[in-house]
C-alpha cells in the first residue's frame, strides 16, 4: 500500500464507513478478502439494494455473485478506490446523502443516476462501467 492508501484506510476506519461496510458484508453473508489498493472485497452480496453489480462502503467493495470476477479488474478497482477516497474526503458516512443528491441531480438532468453525478465523474465514468448520457433539453415556456 502507498502512504496515501494507508492514510485513506485509517481515515475510513476512524470515520466508521469501513466498519459499516464490514457490518453490511457480514450481515449479507459475504466472504471478505483483502483486495488491491488497501481495499477489502466482499463477494456474494445479494440484497436487493443497491442494484449495482458492485458498490463501495468506506474501504469495502461489495460485489454481487455474478460480478465476482470484477475483483480482478484493476480498472474497476481503481474506480472503487477513488470512491473510497471520496468517503475519506467527506468524513465518512456524510458521503451517502451527498452521493444520493448527486445521483438524483444526474437522474433529473440526464435520466441516468451516474452521467452527471459528480462523484461518479471524479471516480471515472468509463472505469466504473458507465457511459455518459447527454443532458435533457429544458422545456421553454
Amino acid at each position: 500500500m502507498t502512504a496515501g492508501e494507508r492514510l485513506r484506510s485509517y481515515l475510513n476506519l476512524i470515520n466508521l464507513s469501513t466498519l459499516m461496510g464490514i457490518a453490511v458484508a457480514k450481515a449479507a453473508d459475504c466472504s471478505l478478502q483483502r483486495g488491491p489498493r488497501g481495499l477489502l472485497v466482499a463477494q456474494g452480496y445479494t440484497w436487493p439494494a443497491p442494484k449495482a453489480a458492485g458498490f463501495t462502503l468506506g474501504n469495502v467493495v461489495l460485489l454481487r455473485p455474478a460480478a465476482a470476477h470484477l475483483a480482478a479488474n484493476p480498472i474497476l478497482m481503481g474506480h472503487e478506490a477513488r470512491h473510497s477516497t471520496q468517503y475519506a474526503c467527506c468524513l465518512g458516512l456524510p458521503f451517502l446523502p451527498l452521493y444520493g443528491a448527486a445521483a438524483l441531480w444526474s437522474l433529473l438532468r440526464t435520466g441516468d443516476p451516474a452521467s452527471r453525478n459528480i462523484f461518479e465523474r471524479w471516480a471515472g465514468l468509463r472505469e466504473g462501467g458507465y457511459s455518459e448520457r447527454p443532458l435533457r433539453r429544458r422545456r421553454t415556456r
